[in-house]
């Protein structure tokens, strides 16, 4: 869900209970004021909209308080300011701690790109309470994504047949198939989302971080971003140095990379991912139920793939697991070592004729709920890789880059090779190649790269404080598992970033956390 989730483009219907808050997050008559004078209206937040991935309200605050929600105004094209706005949805948790200790606002993105921080901050909230101490704990759904100005294609039954259809074509037949597929879906966004489509890159996104720490009253920005949310730290640190207050980047994207660099570097770090998950199966006391060693655990895996290709197996009533399905599956239990007992069951029972888990597993990665509807974090995510990345490829540039991704990755390299293929015939052109985060003169920026991260590979983290420039990135190591380092609570990592955040101790650039 690279960029951290560059796995699949996929698609979300425009529903009757949705249009009436599309069509008032456009703000279609609305005109911009001077929007750094706006007061938001915070209110306890509803249950979530679909395109945040529906469900029930967040829960009330361990304190007894209640999570609150508010709808900042900003342009719909910045380098149009006063004209036509939008609305970002936000959500806050206030700050618990005596009121003269308080720095300001903290806030969040969680990655994808396309994930809803306003659904996401409740969820991961108690893995960052101890920084409630002194900041109001905030996120947003960026533009685009969720409650603000949502991105629709596809319908939920047409995305229902594009996920299951085969991912890795092997002849002409299939091959036209996902370029019909491909192009069926970016018309759809054309069609559906005209007007927000050519305003959702990250630069934009990233002014409206500004907007944001002017509007809660901050004079500089305290921020933390996870895997695609380093990314638009960056270039938040790139536009506006000299506004970075204390910032932390954990799950780090490369930001030299061009998209097939970062899918090639995906493919590396998800078969790391795999070898370490089938080591750690066969070094348990109890015997590995899915292979006898490490290279068994794997070629049962890909015999099983190859044998979906051919007949998909019984998955949650009434579809079937499909090949895609099951990689895709697969892949979102290495994000974390507390998947690896699901991806265990998951697989154990597949090989038996039932693929509820795997598809369960496939199901949250695609954001698609258990009644049917998909949230529109994989259509946003799309249209922001879009927005962002200026290569456009087409199959002749897949079938010169195979040899290289079945190297990098004999599983899931074909898969992630086929997926550039995302942004062709797209309606936007792409800014660039890779981002620019050079951020001379911005306050000192905490890096944390994880050895075992599938999605934002360990060498990101070294590229990220380099292109950030001298002085400016501090890095920090963690030799673990898994996507990210600070929700793993390992206590090392937590100390340095606590520290940080929380007191201003810088820690020392080199440190590593085992």
């Amino acid at each position: 869900m690279p960029k951290p989730f560059r796995l699949r483009a996929a698609a979300l219907s425009v529903s009757a209970v949705l249009l009436p808050a599309l069509l008032a997050g456009c703000g279609e008559d609305a005109k911009a004021e001077d929007l750094t004078e706006q007061e938001l209206s915070w209110k306890d937040c509803p249950a979530p909209s679909e395109a945040q991935g529906g469900g029930p309200a967040p829960s009330p605050l361990p304190n007894g308080g209640t999570w609150q929600c508010a709808t900042m105004k900003a342009p719909l094209d910045w380098d149009e300011p006063e004209g036509d706005t939008i609305g970002i949805e936000l959500i806050r948790a206030r700050a618990d701690g005596p009121r003269n200790k308080r720095i300001g606002s903290l806030i969040f993105n969680f990655g994808g790109p396309g994930g809803s921080g306003v659904t996401a901050l409740p969820s991961f909230g108690p893995d960052f309470a101890s920084l409630r101490a002194r900041y109001d704990l905030v996120s947003f759904d960026p533009r685009g994504v969720g409650r603000s100005a949502p991105v629709h294609c596809e319908d939920n039954e047409q995305l229902d047949a594009f996920l299951e259809q085969d991912a890795t074509p092997d002849d002409q037949r299939e091959r036209t198939e996902l370029l019909n597929s491909t192009k069926q879906f970016n018309d759809a966004c054309e069609e559906n989302s005209e007007r927000i489509l050519p305003h959702v890159a990250t630069t934009e996104t990233a002014r409206d971080l500004d907007l944001m720490r002017q509007v809660l009253g901050d004079d500089r920005l305290h921020y933390f971003g996870i895997s695609y949310g380093t990314e638009l730290g960056g270039v938040y640190a790139h536009l506006f140095p000299r506004r970075v207050g204390r910032a932390v980047f954990d799950a780090v994207v490369d930001p030299t990379q061009d998209p097939e660099q970062g899918s090639l570097g995906q493919a590396r770090g998800f078969q790391l991912a795999l070898d370490n998950y089938a080591e750690d199966c066969v070094s348990q006391t109890e015997e590995c139920p899915v292979g006898d060693s490490v290279q068994d655990v794997k070629d049962r895996i890909a015999r099983f793939l190859e044998q979906l290709d051919r007949k998909p197996v019984p998955g949650v009533f009434p579809r079937e697991l499909t090949q895609s399905a099951a990689t895709s599956g697969i892949l979102q239990a290495l994000y974390s070592r507390d998947f690896w007992e699901f991806l265990t069951d998951g697989l154990d029972q597949a090989y038996a004729g039932d693929g509820t888990i795997l598809m369960l597993l496939s199901d949250s990665m695609n954001g698609r709920s258990e009644n049917g509807e998909y949230s529109n974090l994989v259509p946003a995510n799309i249209s922001i890789n879009c927005a962002d990345d200026k290569p456009r490829y087409d199959t002749a540039d897949v079938e010169r880059s195979l040899p290289a991704f079945r190297e990098a990755s004999p599983l899931f390299g074909e898969q992630l090779a086929w997926g550039m293929l995302s942004c062709t015939d797209w309606a936007v052109p792409g800014a660039a190649d890779h981002p620019d985060v050079s951020a001379p003169g911005s306050a000192p920026i905490l890096v944390i790269g994880n050895t075992g991260d599938p999605a934002t590979p360990y060498e990101g983290a070294r590229k990220m404080v380099q292109a950030l420039g001298s002085g400016v990135g501090v890095e920090l190591t963690y030799e673990g598992e898994g996507h990210g380092a600070y929700g793993s609570k390992n206590k090392c990592v937590r100390a340095a970033v606590d520290g940080y955040l929380l007191d201003g101790r810088v820690p020392k650039s080199g440190t590593v956390c085992s």
